[in-house]
């Protein structure tokens, strides 16, 4: 998967968590972004806004989920003495539950994909070699005998 495909994937991730409405490929992203923000607009109305605390110690998550916050104009904090993998937010709960989580798992699956695709494949021509983890350790290597 190309960057081209993978941007492409996750606007169509955006426009399904948006709900279905429009047709054309460039309008419908624009469409479906607006949709949300209308959408978290009339829930502020109704829903108070919720301190919500988010730990995601992967970077790139991270950096999804602050990105996807900023869209929607929250603002991601840290209270003083929280580590940086920590986000806190104040949104409505309806909001964040329906829309704003499903939206960040579903890229966040499709990013790591990706990711997980270029690192293979740049690790195999780099070494000539398949990127497997790490086996299990012998016994012996571990200090424990053999029965």
């Amino acid at each position: 998967m190309d960057e081209r495909l993978l941007l492409e994937k996750l606007r169509k991730i955006e426009a399904l968590i948006a709900q279905p409405g429009t047709a054309g490929e460039g309008a419908a992203a624009a469409e479906a972004r607006r949709r949300l923000m209308e959408r978290l607009s009339a829930i502020r109305k109704t829903d108070a806004s919720v301190e919500y605390r988010f730990s995601i110690p992967d970077a790139w998550s991270r950096r999804l989920f602050l990105a996807l916050l900023r869209r929607y104009g929250l603002q991601p904090y840290r209270h003083r003495g929280q580590r940086y993998s920590t986000v806190t937010v104040r949104a409505p709960k309806s909001f964040l539950e329906e829309t704003l989580w499903p939206e960040f798992l579903e890229m966040s699956t499709t990013l790591k994909g990706y990711l997980d695709e270029v690192t293979d494949r740049v690790i195999g021509e780099l070494f000539q070699q398949k990127p497997e983890e790490a086996g299990e350790a012998p016994q012996e290597l571990l200090g424990v005998e053999a029965q």
